[in-house]
């Protein structure tokens, strides 16, 4: 396997505020990597990095064989560049961000029509299979409005699958759900997991890190403090601020 995520000495601010400390991080092609750590540790702002929606301030930032180049007024990587990232790299939020005056079917054909320029009837095709995939074949011909959370989230994940991205990157993508939602978009990335997709994910949800993960990193303060198995994470963590920070969300 090679690395398809490759971050040495990475360095991001917002002004004074120093988020993203020295990042040592590869990312290897069908290993799913988790990463975990409190609000405002760094964890976002690390995986939005990846697909150039967050700028860096130095370091090096490899991605799919490009170099992003580090620029803290602005990005130094070429507008092409960036699309050629883009391209390879899915991204889901915690929010849908689906178009709302599309259908579900819509929605996910979009992207693979005007930036991969595919015919019409090949994104379709696709989009179709994906929807079964994700198990949202009755609601093709929905609006996100006439969906629920969890389904509409599924959406959004079916949507960056057709691209066929070489990677998937979650922000914390059950978040924004109601809890008895939850399952249903964890279930869809295990089955994702599973079938050898290359993802890094931002995630409270621990029994899910523990379960899909390949390994998990721990950020606090903008560091990658410990990262591991997850059975060594979440057995027997070295650092006392990892066993603080899992005794606390542990108990929820």
């Amino acid at each position: 396997m090679s690395a398809i995520v490759q971050m040495h000495k990475l360095n991001k601010s917002y002004g004074a505020f120093h988020v993203l400390k020295d990042i040592d991080l590869q990312v290897q092609g069908g290993e799913v990597v988790v990463i975990i750590g409190a609000s405002g540790s760094g964890k976002s702002t690390l995986i939005r990095c990846v697909n150039g929606l967050e700028n860096f301030g130095d370091g090096r930032l490899i991605v799919d064989g490009i170099e992003l180049a580090p620029s803290e007024d602005g990005f130094g990587t070429s507008r092409k560049e960036l699309a050629d990232i883009r391209r390879e790299v899915g991204m889901v939020f915690q929010h849908f961000n689906l178009f709302p005056h599309k259908t579900v079917l819509e929605n996910v054909m979009l992207a693979p029509i005007r930036v991969r320029r595919w015919p019409r009837a090949r994104a379709e095709t696709i989009a179709r299979k994906l929807l079964d995939r994700v198990g949202l074949r009755a609601h093709v011909d929905k609006y996100p409005s006439q969906l629920s959370g969890g389904q509409q989230q599924r959406v959004a994940i079916a949507r960056s699958l057709a691209m066929e991205p070489r990677i998937m990157l979650f922000d914390e993508p059950t978040s924004a759900l109601d809890p008895e939602m939850v399952g249903e978009v964890l279930e869809v990335m295990r089955e994702l997991a599973s079938s050898g997709m290359t993802m890094m994910i931002v995630t409270h949800e621990m029994g899910f890190a523990r379960e899909v993960a390949d390994r998990v990193i721990y950020m606090d303060h903008g560091k990658v403090l410990e990262q591991g198995k997850p059975a060594v994470i979440f057995d027997s963590p070295t650092h006392e601020r990892t066993r603080t920070f899992l005794s606390r969300v542990l108990k929820h």
